[in-house]
């Protein structure tokens, strides 16, 4: 690698630093190219060089992480071998073990400019990998309660997200590391989900009896 290069390369990684920094501490959304390119040291038409906008940055950002947990959680749905509630209880650990360590910008990855869940052909690829991990969630739930696919089931879905994003809310400002949250605290998330399949079930059976 020449000297030029080298250089070339040192500042992509810086815009990316300060990108990542800035959404993680303010949020996606309030963040401009031009606060990116002065916490990165550039100036802003440097960073159109690199990236034709904040979204590119997104996307650069987010997908290497959620192709590594789509491709995990793929594996994990199509393994033979285990049973529909220990594909739950595995995919909740996952879950849960992506977001800790990933704390500072797990919402980044999930929610900005985001679209629904539900939207067939969502424009950005960003989405569609989110649409992806989603669906694996929404099958694996649907195969343990028998639900088919439907308004019931990505209601029960949404709820199911909701749970995950609350766990994991909880802790985003700790200073523990991921290790030792998972190991403390591991039975408390998997008896929340326990609850929260038994409220599912109950509610199925009213609806059905």
């Amino acid at each position: 690698m020449n000297l030029t290069t080298k250089r070339s390369e040192e500042t992509k990684q810086a815009i990316l630093a300060a990108a990542e920094k800035l959404f993680s501490e303010r949020g996606y959304a309030t963040v401009t190219i031009r606060q990116i390119a002065e916490e990165a040291g550039c100036s802003h038409t440097t960073i159109y060089i690199y990236f034709q906008d904040k979204e590119a940055l997104l996307y650069a950002l987010s997908t290497q992480p959620l192709e590594l947990l789509k491709t995990s959680l793929d594996m994990l749905s199509d393994d033979a071998f285990l049973s529909s509630d220990e594909k739950l209880r595995r995919l909740n650990e996952q879950l849960i073990r992506f977001c800790l360590d990933n704390r500072s910008m797990y919402s980044i990855f999930f929610e900005a400019n985001s679209a629904r869940v539900d939207e067939s052909e969502p424009e950005l690829a960003i989405n569609r990998m989110r649409q992806h991990v989603f669906h694996i969630i929404s099958r694996l739930l649907g195969t343990y309660l028998n639900l088919p696919d439907g308004d019931g089931l990505l209601s029960c879905s949404r709820i199911y997200f909701y749970m995950l994003r609350g766990i994991v809310g909880s802790y985003t400002q700790l200073e523990e590391s991921a290790d030792s949250i998972m190991a403390r605290l591991s039975p408390t998330f998997h008896a929340a989900f326990d609850a929260l399949l038994l409220g599912f079930d109950k509610q199925l059976q009213d609806r059905n009896g």
